[in-house]
C-alpha cells in the first residue's frame, strides 16, 4: 500500500513540478454545483442577454438563423432536432401533456427552418408547459447527454480546467456535436493538430488560445455568429487565468456588461 501511495504522489509531484496542473484541475467539472451554475450563467448572458438561467426554460423565439424555433436553456432548435429531443423526453416523463400534439409536426420540420405545425399555438402551450418542473427536468437531461457530459468527457480526456470544459461546454451548444470542420468535433481535432493539449504536454493556455482561434474563423462564416463576444470573452478569462473559472468574473457580451460574484451565484442556484 505505501508503495502504491508513494508512486501516486510522485506521479502528482512530477505533473506539477513540470507546470501542468492537468490532472487537479480535470477532475474538477463543471457538471455539479457552483461550476455548474457559473457555466449556466455564461451561456445565458450569450444565449439571452441574461445571467438568470433559471428563467430561460420558457423562452422561445425564431431568430431567423436557419434553425426554425429556438427555445428553453441552450436554445434547442427545431431545426436540428434537439427540441424534439426534449419533447420527446418530456413525453416519457409527463404523459399526455400540452406539447405532445406537436411531435410530428417537429419530427417533420427537423433539418429546417420551417414552422409548419407549430406556430404561435406551439409557442404559447411551450411557455406555459415551462412552468412545469417535468419539462425543466426533460431540458436539463437533454442538455447534459447531448452538450454537457460530451464536453466534460473530452476536456477530461485533453486534461482541461473548468474553463476549458466550459469553453468545450459553448462550442458544443453553439457548433452542434458533429465532426465536419464546422462542428465541435472538427473545431477540437484541427487545434490538438496544431497545439499539445495539457495531457499530452503542452501549455493550456496555448492549446485553449488555439481552440478558440480555430472556433473564431468558424464563426466569421456563419451570417448568425458574426459578433465574436463568446469567444472574446473566453480568450479573456485564459489570459486572465481564470482556469477554474472562480469569481469574480466580469465580461461584455454583445455590448453588455455583466458580472458574477459568489453572492449571486448563490441567488441563481436553486
Amino acid at each position: 500500500m505505501r508503495k502504491w501511495w508513494l508512486g501516486l504522489m510522485g506521479i502528482l509531484v512530477v505533473g506539477m513540478a513540470g507546470g501542468s496542473y492537468w490532472y487537479y484541475d480535470a477532475h474538477q467539472t463543471i457538471m455539479t454545483g457552483h461550476l455548474r451554475a457559473t457555466t449556466f450563467a455564461l451561456v445565458s448572458s450569450a444565449e439571452n442577454s441574461s445571467l438568470d438561467y433559471q428563467k430561460q426554460y420558457r423562452y422561445i423565439e425564431d431568430i431567423h438563423d436557419g434553425r426554425g424555433y429556438t427555445a428553453g436553456i441552450i436554445g434547442f432548435t427545431s431545426g436540428t432536432g434537439d427540441l424534439l429531443k426534449v419533447v420527446e423526453r418530456y413525453q416519457k416523463l409527463q404523459p399526455h401533456n400540452r406539447l405532445v400534439k406537436y411531435l410530428p409536426a417537429l419530427k417533420k420540420v427537423n433539418g429546417t427552418a420551417s414552422h409548419h405545425g407549430l406556430g404561435a399555438k406551439f409557442i404559447r402551450d411551450w411557455q406555459t408547459a415551462a412552468k412545469d418542473r417535468k419539462l425543466v427536468q426533460a431540458q436539463d437531461e437533454v442538455l447534459d447527454a447531448m452538450y454537457l457530459k460530451p464536453a466534460v468527457r473530452a476536456a477530461q480526456a485533453d486534461g482541461l480546467s473548468p474553463l476549458g470544459q466550459y469553453i468545450y461546454y459553448d462550442a458544443l451548444v453553439v457548433h452542434g456535436p458533429g465532426n465536419d470542420d464546422a462542428s465541435f468535433g472538427g473545431i477540437r481535432r484541427a487545434a490538438k493538430q496544431r497545439a499539445k493539449t495539457p495531457k499530452q504536454g503542452g501549455d493550456a493556455q496555448t492549446y485553449l488560445r488555439t481552440f478558440l482561434t480555430i472556433r473564431a474563423g468558424v464563426m466569421r462564416q456563419e451570417s448568425a455568429h458574426h459578433d465574436l463576444s463568446r469567444v472574446n470573452t473566453q480568450w479573456q478569462f485564459v489570459v486572465a487565468g481564470k482556469d477554474k473559472l472562480q469569481v469574480p468574473l466580469s465580461w461584455k457580451m454583445y455590448g453588455q456588461a455583466f458580472t458574477l460574484t459568489r453572492a449571486k451565484l448563490n441567488q441563481l442556484k436553486w
